[in-house]
């Protein structure tokens, strides 16, 4: 089990949002922390503290001056913190080997490799072939709809037809060296992890981040034991860094 740390930029800004609330228009978005610091502070704290692995979301939608700003933030961490951490958010075959030469150790994927609610093969084969597998992480985020959780896309908006399950990890395991699950009814809520998407993670064999809903130490206990400490972590709204209550310390200390 690793704590992975986290960047959310979002308008150029590094922030904690409730994760479902985010949009293409950028309406509604609901914030808990805008940081007055910007994107490559963390990295450099990040890389004081020797904690790799983490990830950086660029939360804007692509083709706007939002998006411009966000990239900038995101480019100047990975500078502060080369190799030290991933990269997601309009991320495609065509511009991943880009963010790769910039600093990140993988780029992070999902509204790429789905197309119309379904896994696009092609487009799976032309990010393996631009980056490599072991410069690929799966962002398989899910939300519950009716008989389960469905993995989800375009800033978390939209269902694809794909269950989280076994089946799926075990289907997009040749294309990726990890996964990253945002849990998204609870992410950016601090109201307590959803103990039903661990439940499923912790009978998958591959290496895999869970985010969403961490607001004390007791769920990480919670994750560690049911995950069997397989089962990687990030906390963001309830760090003190972002106006939480937890110290990274304690956290880091908590895991260990």
């Amino acid at each position: 089990m690793k704590f992975r740390p986290c960047i959310d930029i979002h308008n150029g800004k590094v922030k904690q949002i409730v994760g479902g609330s985010l949009s293409d228009s950028n309406e509604g978005t609901a914030e808990n922390y805008v940081s007055d610091k910007d994107a490559a502070y963390y990295a450099a704290l990040y890389a004081t503290m020797g904690l790799d692995g983490g990830h950086i979301a660029m939360l804007n939608a692509r083709g706007t001056k939002e998006a411009e700003d966000t990239k900038a933030q995101a480019l100047k961490a990975l500078l502060a913190y080369p190799g030290g951490m991933q990269i997601g958010g309009g991320i495609n075959a065509e511009n991943a080997s880009e963010y790769i030469e910039a600093g990140a150790s993988h780029v992070i994927v999902t509204s790429y490799v789905f197309r119309d609610g379904h896994i696009d093969w092609d487009a799976l084969e032309l990010l393996k072939k631009s980056v490599g597998k072991d410069r690929i992480v799966l962002d398989l985020s899910s939300r519950f709809k009716e008989d389960g959780y469905y993995i989800v896309t375009d800033r978390w908006q939209k269902f694809t037809g794909h269950r989280l399950e076994k089946g799926i990890f075990d289907d997009l395991s040749g294309y990726c060296d990890e996964f990253l699950i945002h849990a998204v009814d609870v992410e950016g809520k601090k109201a307590g992890i959803d103990e039903k998407i661990i439940a499923i993670l912790a009978g998958i064999p591959y290496t895999i981040t869970y985010a969403g809903g961490i607001s004390a130490l007791d769920d990480i206990r919670l994750i560690k034991e049911a995950g069997r400490g397989r089962i990687d972590i990030t906390v963001g709204s309830a760090l003190k860094l972002f106006g939480g209550d937890l110290e990274i310390q304690e956290v880091i200390d908590c895991i260990r």
